[in-house]
């Protein structure tokens, strides 16, 4: 078959990995004039035609034939995509609900998320950009570069680029409703609603005005509601042994005590009151698996009061008017806003409570399960208690994203060019709506003994129920914003005739000011046991300049060469009232070609560089608290020896705090990718690229892990920290970031794809995938060097580089029916390490076991009644197939399951309406 220059074709051919499972109807579309068009990873516009780089497209039609309800659901499920973040990691962070992007595993930060081509405001200091930032609505089509493109774009595009092409010159009204809702029960329902307008035409009239709302509506689903994901205290077997995986925590209610003596060498003992009395643990609690001799607590099992897919609703719009000035300009104004309202609610908060010697709660609770020489020799006292009659812990995020930009295209002489002036604004407002005690009202009820840490669930007395009713805090505890602004120009034409055809040229350059800030508007003396958000105010200007070059060598081959230079000024600090880092500039390059030696085969490849500058707060932040160990863990012997004071009783997890570090320096990589297409037939296609990237200079730290268990060799990197509800200090990790380590990932994307005419209609089914070679990581302080794997396996960095994802669609078109049938593959992993108890031996073992595959199908049909009127329905995961069991204790407080890698939802049901005036 011939490659034609024909948009709808290019739409296939461009059609890589999981986008291309969606393509069959492009694959057909009509002819249009040809037209030259800029295609993302180039500046150069040419006529449309399968180019040097890997760049997938997708339509608004696709789109909506894969059935996903925002751009995260979308791009998260294409097989080039691992390592991003999800909203439901907001159940146990800050993350707001924050959602990314991440080609081939390399990362959220080295992944650049364009809008028209453009740069937006990023979430935090970095690069990274919350998806919830693109109008869904508005979206026309999507092109993704799976190559690295910093020697045209600049920094953070050393994984790809996605590209974000919003609709222009439409007319007309469309209007569009959706409705979804899981089979086993309402919760995690959701809803949407959108409206475009658009009026005039570019050509006849002069002028178009576009304007789209959305509306998304999304219920929470707790963890009671899913049977695989509703307890911390889970049975399970493995390897013909059963055993118990113990999450709980050990913050009860009621309160377990920690005991320390001023004896020296005297050990710290632990235990739970109301246990002792009882000879059980009280209810929503367990006998704590980690228990010894000298610590026998309760644990809570925190996971029954916990969300495990929030609660939000968005709001975007998107507007854009174009002017055509005359036949070779056109002017244009767009702007773009959303607003994303997210409740994430978690285990009610703990509570550290010092318990005085000789109090009534220390003569009711704790003196008659010590010995007299205990008693005699007690030191402290504490309870871990948790505010269960306060509520969950209901967090409030409200993040806006607001993109302006005002900007020409069109020819001048030669050129074809295209200027912008762009300002884009992101911002968090972090609020607590539950939950959360106040600081001053409960230290004044423990100090008149008004509540007791002892009692269980709902005994308090009814003036303490009152006095717990009026001292929960609800009110914003930070804001903190990203500002944009820049000023972008490139131009591109045709410099010279070769024998084989055009060589063309494109120039071009930007400018962009970054300014971070955060403000705390809460500190420890409003929330009890609270640790204020830093203050931040960080601005750093960057610039940079490119070429491009594309010549045919000969009729079958083509080359491109473009080289970039980018400036990062240093960090301008307002607060600290002085500049932190360093100036750095970086060159990079990139050259590509394409062979078609015959019109159905071509082969392409690309050799080039790049390089990521490291974020503002990566830089300039100084030490703050930063959570807590992912795992619990003991005290580390050498720092027990060097101060038992300052070890958390029994195994627990400890505090973390991270900072900046002034000397990092840009990361840089190589990569290249090498690939063909083969379409020997109009019913048959194939294709493939294989790409490698490497990074040196990579911003690495050392791991929990290590830390923890080679405490004397990190001594360096533990601190202390004073716990604000007790006033007591612990150890704490220490994170800083260095350019230490390096980073490798291989693999293939590949895709074939079938089409067969009956006499009812057309068949097309598309095999695709991503398959991973090599996905490793060089460990922080080894010597001889250590190379971490993470292909089929948890890894240091608590996630999985998954080896296949594959992607099987089938979708029969029939005239005005079309039905589509999808099945999603990711396969089996190495789970985390993970401390179970035997039940046949009684003893703990730390083990991985091994999660299976995961295979889900969905279905969706379609019905064009007529012009106006589309009608379609779908059913997600039809099996419904439940998240394989996962012991992993990271990225959120989902327990039994990892949300990254599998959704919870279950089966799910959908129905979408579209009308067009």
């Amino acid at each position: 078959m011939v490659f034609q220059e024909k948009i709808g074709v290019r739409s296939v051919r461009l059609a890589l990995s999981a986008i291309a499972l969606v393509a069959a109807g492009a694959a057909i579309a009509q002819e249009a004039p040809m037209q030259r068009v800029e295609i993302t990873g180039s500046a150069i516009k040419r006529i449309n035609v399968e180019g040097a780089l890997p760049v997938q497209r997708l339509t608004s039609e696709q789109i909506a034939k894969t059935g996903a309800t925002s751009v995260a659901d979308l791009v998260q499920a294409l097989p080039a995509m691992q390592g991003f973040s999800i909203a439901a990691t907001a159940a146990g962070s800050n993350s707001g609900g924050n959602v990314s992007a991440s080609i081939h595993n390399i990362g959220e930060a080295y992944t650049l998320v364009l809008l028209n081509g453009r740069r937006i405001a990023p979430q935090g200091s970095g690069s990274t950009i919350n998806l919830n930032a693109i109008p869904m609505s508005a979206v026309e089509n999507i092109e993704i570069l799976t190559d690295g493109a910093s020697a045209l774009y600049g920094s953070d595009a050393i994984g790809g680029v996605i590209n974000f092409i919003l609709k222009k010159n439409y007319q007309g009204l469309n209007v569009e409703a959706h409705m979804a809702r899981p089979g086993e029960s309402s919760a995690g329902k959701n809803h949407n609603f959108s409206l475009t307008y658009g009026q005039g035409d570019l050509d006849e009239n002069g002028y178009n005005v576009l304007l789209s709302y959305r509306r998304d509506d999304h219920k929470q689903l707790r963890a009671l509601d899913r049977d695989f994901a509703d307890t911390a205290y889970i049975p399970f077997s493995w390897q013909g042994k059963n055993y118990i995986y113990d999450r709980t925590s050990a913050a009860t209610i009621p309160a377990n005590v920690s005991a320390t003596f001023n004896a020296k060498g005297s050990e710290p003992i632990g235990f739970n009151p109301y246990e002792k009395k009882n000879g059980k643990c009280a209810p929503m609690n367990q006998l704590a698996l980690a228990n010894t001799a000298l610590v026998q607590n309760c644990g809570f099992d925190f996971v029954q009061t916990i969300e495990i897919v929030p609660e939000n609703t968005r709001d975007s719009l998107f507007g854009k008017a174009t002017v055509k000035v005359n036949d070779k300009l056109n002017v244009f104004v767009e702007g773009a806003y959303s607003r994303l309202d997210l409740t994430a609610r978690i285990a009610p908060n703990t509570a550290s409570v010092s318990i005085a010697k000789g109090s009534p709660l220390y003569n009711t609770y704790v003196r008659p399960y010590l010995t007299a020489a205990q008693d005699a020799d007690i030191k402290s006292v504490t309870a871990s208690y948790r505010t269960y009659d306060w509520g969950t812990r209901d967090s409030q995020t409200i993040t806006t994203s607001k993109n302006f930009v005002v900007g020409a295209e069109g020819e001048l002489g030669a050129w074809n060019f295209g200027t912008g002036l762009t300002w884009s604004k992101n911002a968090i407002d972090e609020r607590y709506v539950g939950g959360y005690v106040k600081n001053a009202e409960f230290r004044d009820m423990l100090s008149k003994n008004l509540f007791d840490p002892f009692l269980g669930i709902g005994a308090q007395s009814d003036a303490t129920k009152q006095l717990i009713s009026n001292s929960v805090y609800k009110g914003s505890i930070r804001d903190a914003s990203t500002t944009m602004k820049g000023i972008d120009a490139r131009a591109s034409r045709e410099v010279m005739q070769l024998p084989a055809g055009a060589a063309s040229v494109a120039l071009g350059g930007d400018y962009r000011n970054y300014h971070y800030v955060q403000t705390p508007r809460a500190t420890a003396s409003d929330i009890f046991g609270f640790s204020a958000s830093p203050a931040y105010d960080l601005e750093r200007n960057n610039y940079g300049v490119f070429a491009e070059m594309m010549a045919p060598v000969v009729k079958s081959l083509e080359v491109t060469a473009a080289v970039r230079r980018d400036t990062f000024e240093a960090v301008k600090n307002a607060l600290a009232k002085r500049d932190m880092g360093s100036k750095e500039s970086s060159g990079t390059y990139k050259v590509s070609a394409r062979w078609q030696p015959v019109p159905s085969f071509l082969a392409r490849g690309s050799y080039g560089t790049g390089f990521k500058a490291p974020s503002m707060l990566a830089i300039g932040q100084p030490l703050v608290s930063a959570g807590f160990t992912s795992k619990s863990w003991a005290c580390p012997p050498n720092l027990k020896a060097e101060n038992p004071d300052y070890c958390q009783v029994g195994t627990r997890q400890y505090n973390v705090v991270s900072g900046g570090n002034e000397d990092l320096k840009p990361e840089k990589s190589k990569q290249y990718t090498i690939g063909f297409r083969f379409e020997p037939t109009n019913s048959f296609s194939v294709q493939a690229d294989l790409w490698n990237v490497k990074m040196t200079d990579a911003v690495d730290s050392v791991s929990e892990e290590q830390i923890f268990t080679q405490s004397e060799k990190y001594r360096n990197l533990f601190t202390t920290f004073v716990d604000p509800g007790n006033g007591q200090t612990y150890w704490a990790k220490k994170t800083q970031s260095i350019n230490i380590g390096q980073v490798v990932n291989r693999g293939v994307d590949w895709e074939t794809t079938y089409r067969h005419k009956f006499a009812f209609g057309n068949l097309t089914t598309t095999l695709n995938g991503t398959y991973m070679l090599k996905s490793e990581k060089l460990e922080v302080g080894t010597t001889p060097d250590k190379w971490l794997s993470s292909i089929n396996y948890f890894g240091v960095d608590n996630q999985v580089a998954f080896r296949h994802i594959v992607r099987l669609t089938s979708t029969l078109d029939t005239g005005a029916f079309s039905n589509s049938l999808i099945a999603n593959y990711r396969n089996g992993y190495t789970d985390a390490e993970a401390t179970s108890r035997n039940i046949a031996t009684n003893a703990l073992e730390t083990f991985r076991i091994e999660v299976p595959s995961h295979l889900t199908f969905d279905w969706q049909g379609k019905w064009k009644f007529n012009k106006q009127l589309l009608l379609r329905a779908g059913v997600k995961n039809i099996a419904d197939r439940n998240p394989p069991f996962s012991l992993r204790a990271s990225s959120g407080h989902q327990v039994g399951f990892d949300p990254r890698y599998a959704d919870p939802m279950g089966r799910t049901f959908y129905l979408t309406g579209n009308y067009s005036f």
